[in-house]
């Protein structure tokens, strides 16, 4: 089984505007996700808002740098992800269909294969 990281990305200020009732909504179809995805989902977690994020960078000197907030300025920001295992690319997409963001104006995902180390 090949391992995929699932990034979901959206527009914070998008997220921080719905209702409880779009919430509800929202947090059942991750609640669907995981029940279809099951033990294939090998990690997971929703992370806080992009202005909490601290980056770490090194000049051409070697000399460390930190900034608040990410790295790159832009209106979607990484709101979470999932680690899955599947037999191939076409599965995960097929789970990936599930996700809230998918089907949100604002949002998406991007499914990434991971570097088997082995």
């Amino acid at each position: 089984m090949a391992k995929y990281m699932i990034l979901i990305y959206g527009d914070a200020q998008q997220w921080d505007a719905m209702t409880d009732e779009q919430w509800k909504a929202h947090d059942a179809a991750h609640v669907a996700f995981v029940a279809e995805a099951g033990a294939q989902i090998i990690g997971g977690q929703q992370l806080e808002p992009a202005p909490t994020a601290t980056s770490l960078r090194s000049d051409a000197l070697g000399k460390l740098d930190t900034t608040d907030g990410p790295f790159l300025e832009t209106k979607e920001a990484l709101g979470g992800y999932y680690l899955l295992e599947a037999a191939d690319l076409d599965e995960v997409l097929s789970l990936a269909a599930l996700l809230p963001e998918v089907h949100a104006s604002h949002s998406g995902v991007e499914i990434r294969p991971v570097v088997d180390q082995a």
